[in-house]
């Protein structure tokens, strides 16, 4: 298995877009070329040594995902298969091929949809301060990590590179994007929780919590960007997870608690990451892929 690391993608001819915190996106005229790198963030911060075989590992967990979600809502892909790519991809197909999606192109939401089945991460940190998260109203006395009495859908703004989103209530959402497509978005992002987190129970792993990101084409509703991968959600293990504490995990948050171990103040520039912190974060996410997909990467 190959382990040079993509730190970032620059293909001659093809016209840059957009380079985000891991995606490098190329306009292809009628579609997009969205492209996993292995590069890596941490409360929004990019670190400078990426993850070897990161940014394959998101984009086969997130087409695992397309297929498995698509009876709940369209999506935006159109082919992951670089031979079917257009012949202006050709010279890149190497460097394009398992890290990689042609996609449609789609009007993002202008907040971020996080839903959540278990209290933990800033979500439990809120709820130590006031029972009021994000306008709902919790039972006292929940402990970290517990299963939430119901699936909570808890947006938030989108924040710069660099800073930090901030939760908003159901309410402050309909102000921003109308009352209809809040109800719309809530819906179908709780039911694709629901169905992945059922799955990936039977596969030893416990959702706790996710981002979905959604766009409009043509007024329609499509998921976008990745789902459910080891970027946009907390994945514990089954075996291991315990009432009252933090939890083994299968994402970066093992990144974040070694971060948070340093005297680092969360902002640019980031601190180096040491050789044994790169493998133990590559080898939960190659073990995610395989939980969840049945197969390693291809």
């Amino acid at each position: 298995m190959a382990t040079q690391a993509v730190t970032e993608t620059n293909f001659p001819g093809l016209a840059l877009i957009h380079r985000g915190k891991v995606r490098d996106l190329y306009d292809l005229g009628d579609c997009l070329l969205m492209v996993a790198t292995d590069r890596i963030s941490a409360f929004d911060v990019v670190m400078a040594d990426p993850i070897p075989s990161k940014g394959a590992v998101l984009t086969q967990v997130s087409l695992f995902w397309f297929d498995y979600l698509k009876d709940i809502v369209p999506n935006h892909l159109l082919t992951a298969d670089v031979s079917q790519y257009p012949p202006v991809c050709a010279p890149y197909r190497t460097q394009l091929a398992g890290r990689s999606m042609l996609v449609r192109k789609a009007e993002p939401l202008t907040v971020e949809c996080i839903v959540r089945g278990y209290i933990s991460g800033s979500f439990w940190k809120a709820y130590q301060q006031d029972p009021l998260v994000c306008g709902f109203k919790l039972p006292a006395g929940l402990k970290e990590s517990e299963k939430l009495p119901q699936t909570l859908f808890t947006p938030s703004t989108k924040a710069a590179l660099g800073t930090h989103d901030e939760n908003i209530s159901l309410e402050r959402m309909r102000e921003i994007i109308g009352t209809a497509e809040t109800d719309k978005i809530a819906d179908i992002c709780v039911r694709l929780y629901e169905k992945a987190a059922g799955y990936a129970r039977q596969r030893g792993i416990i959702i706790a919590d996710t981002k979905f990101e959604l766009g409009w084409v043509n007024g329609e509703l499509i998921l976008i960007d990745e789902v459910l991968t080891p970027d946009s959600s907390r994945f514990w293990p089954v075996d291991g997870y315990g009432i009252g504490r933090g939890q083994a995990s299968f994402d970066k948050q093992f990144l974040r608690d070694y971060l948070l171990s340093l005297d680092w103040d969360q902002a640019p520039p980031p601190p180096p990451l040491p050789a044994e912190i790169i493998e133990k974060t590559r080898t939960r996410y190659l073990e995610a892929l395989e939980r969840i997909s049945g197969t390693g990467l291809r």
